[in-house]
């Protein structure tokens, strides 16, 4: 059946097009297979005119840690009162996760994922890493694989306490990597001060990438670091936080295929500084934005709060914004379906209840999501 979405004031293709005034689209079945004019639309077998709102791609969250179990509020609570953001919270999720049973982190999933696409966001990706055992980092990466686009095998999130670091890599590169590899295309590893240093982050990303898993890296969060040359150096899609930054860290994202997706509601939640978007982008690197949504350090599922944290206080244009935050998650995660609105791209489309996307900067924090299709089915 095909949909002809009409009577957009503004649509924002991330193609060649660029942004059209009075366009339209037309979708059929999970696909879009026309975008124009609205003057030039074909016939299709129903009509929705969306009234001079600007429509664009669906967000596509390319960083999240939604299989867990349990609240961290009091860490929170402790943080805003002056307290510094470390690594070893993660271990409080650990045991709430591994407590919970598979029925409970599915549905906590599904409410997420829900919630995000209300939002908008229509492509999203999730780790494992709060399981830190064989048993729950496969059974995190079996409920993950049932419900959403991407996903990734962070077992080398943190050491889990009272265990040997590297009998713990060990572990990660042998059997646990063997028990989630059926059901993940990614793998990551937190290369920080606390959590994993270069040699093991390095083999960890080695042994992922002998099993064919594509690389991410958590880096250059809490201080400069070697994750952003690690993951330039091993081809990795992206390496995320990117908080600091060396010129050498800057010059190597911007001569490489390395996305540097940024999280900036996570360093307004660790009060981090904001990561350099105008510095990265004026070298040509490729920037993406995510929600880091997880429940310790980037507690929202907000694209659009990201984008509006962007554009105000980052120093992003609104065009660079909205770009990272639908084809710069798709080229974190190396897709070229879904982020643009092209013929043959995935059928994702966010009608904003506003007439141009310079209103998720110019109106923050007001829900702007009149719409949504994901992949041809309208969710909203």
């Amino acid at each position: 059946m095909a949909v002809l979405i009409t009577g957009i004031g503004e649509l924002t293709t991330n193609e060649e097009l660029g942004r059209l005034t009075d366009a339209a689209l037309v979708i059929e079945g999970s696909k879009v297979v026309w975008v124009g004019p609205a003057a030039d639309a074909p016939d299709a077998d129903e009509r929705v005119d969306v009234d001079g709102r600007a429509v664009l791609p669906g967000w596509v969250d390319s960083h999240t840690h939604l299989v867990f179990a349990g609240d961290r509020t009091a860490e929170f609570e402790a943080r805003m009162a002056g307290k510094p953001y470390t690594a070893g919270g993660i271990a409080t999720t650990v045991g709430a996760t591994r407590a919970a049973s598979d029925e409970e982190l599915t549905a906590n999933l599904l409410r997420h994922v829900h919630e995000s696409v209300r939002q908008g966001t229509t492509c999203l990706e999730t780790k494992t890493g709060y399981g830190l055992s064989v048993a729950d980092e496969a059974r995190s990466a079996r409920i993950a694989a049932s419900v959403v686009d991407e996903v990734t095998f962070l077992g080398a999130h943190l050491v889990p306490p009272g265990a040997d670091a590297e009998s713990y890599v060990d572990l990660v590169c042998g059997e646990m990597l063997d028990a989630v590899a059926e059901n993940v295309r990614w793998a990551d590893v937190f290369c920080e001060t606390g959590a994993f240093d270069e040699a093991q982050s390095a083999r960890v990303l080695k042994a992922c990438a002998e099993r064919g898993l594509g690389l991410r890296v958590h880096g250059n969060q809490l201080g400069e670091g070697p994750g952003v040359r690690l993951a330039v150096e091993l081809g990795a899609a992206s390496v995320d936080h990117c908080t600091y930054l060396s010129d050498a860290d800057v010059e190597a994202l911007a001569a490489s295929e390395t996305v540097a997706t940024l999280l900036p509601a996570c360093d307004l939640s660790t009060r981090q500084p904001l990561a350099p978007a105008r510095r990265l982008l004026d070298a040509g690197a490729t920037v993406a934005l995510a929600s880091n949504a997880n429940p310790g350090s980037s507690y929202t599922t907000s694209m659009a709060f990201c984008v509006a944290t962007a554009v105000l206080q980052m120093r992003m244009t609104i065009e660079e914004a909205v770009w990272a935050a639908t084809a710069g998650g798709a080229r974190a995660l190396r897709r070229d379906d879904v982020g643009v609105l092209r013929p043959g791209a995935r059928a994702d489309v966010h009608v904003l209840d506003a007439p141009s996307v310079t209103h998720l900067a110019y109106r923050p924090g007001v829900p702007l999501t009149k719409m949504v299709w994901r992949a041809g089915d309208r969710v909203r």
